[in-house]
């Protein structure tokens, strides 16, 4: 891809973005920050990259915008049976990412089970598991060699236990009503652990999912913005409360 005046653009809207969220980075970080803003025009104020442990991540929303940037065909995606046991919450899923009409496809795969989530997800291992295997075929597709945070397992991204974080899952009902209130609850939670202001909360929710109210988000959005919080807030809750007091005096969407 070539690189032009709005990529260079890009790339210190992201540098300014980054330094506001995590702080001072060090020189190979912004370096690797660069080459993927001029790149694959990736922006962190979107949430498309974490830096997490030191390291960058492409988000599942990075990935899919990657796709529709560079006129992606499609995908074909599909559990793979003889790798589930829905009984353990183990789920196996295929996916395949088509970049032009005579592509012949480019094949991930991805797996997740309690054991490699985080107890933000406890319930719904089969949607991460399905996140999981497009973002892998996606970073084939495009040649991104960074994991997705998708990916991540759950040593990673964990935040310290807490008592809270021993309650076991809610169930789901037929319709998923029951799995959007655990998602609710999950973000309830994470708001009194850090103690974060709600509504400012809410406000960068919407602009994280890209919504103008958190009613238009899917539950995956929600699912992947409750994980990002409460990953930042663990690890530099000073540099989160800056980027939502960023947000004092905005109106607020309707939950």
């Amino acid at each position: 891809m070539r690189k032009n005046t709005s990529q260079s653009t890009e790339y210190r809207n992201n540098r300014k973005a980054a330094r506001s969220m995590w702080g001072e980075l060090s020189a190979v970080a912004l370096t690797c920050l660069k080459d993927l803003s001029e790149t694959y025009r990736f922006s962190v104020s979107s949430g498309e990259l974490l830096y997490l442990q030191g390291r960058w991540y492409v988000t599942h929303t990075g990935l899919l915008g990657l796709a529709r940037r560079n006129h992606c065909a499609g995908m074909h995606v599909r559990p793979v049976p003889s790798f589930c046991d829905p009984a353990n919450s183990r789920w196996a899923f295929e996916a395949i990412v088509f970049k032009s009409r005579t592509c012949r496809g480019f094949i991930g795969y991805g797996d997740a089970d309690p054991s490699n989530v985080s107890f933000l997800v406890h319930g719904a291992e089969m949607r991460v598991a399905e996140t999981r295997a497009v973002n892998r075929a996606l970073r084939k597709a495009y040649g991104i060699g960074i994991c997705s945070v998708e990916e991540i397992g759950a040593s990673a991204r964990q935040p310290e236990s807490s008592p809270d974080s021993k309650k076991p899952p809610q169930p789901t009902d037929g319709n998923g009503q029951g799995g959007d209130r655990t998602v609710r609850d999950r973000l309830c939670q994470v708001i009194r652990q850090h103690q974060l202001d709600p509504n400012l909360v809410k406000s960068y929710a919407t602009d994280f999912c890209g919504v103008k109210t958190l009613r238009e988000a899917t539950r995956e959005q929600v699912e992947n913005f409750v994980v990002h919080l409460a990953d930042w807030a663990e690890k530099d809750r000073n540099a989160l409360l800056c980027q939502l007091n960023s947000y004092l005096g905005q109106k607020e969407g309707a939950a």
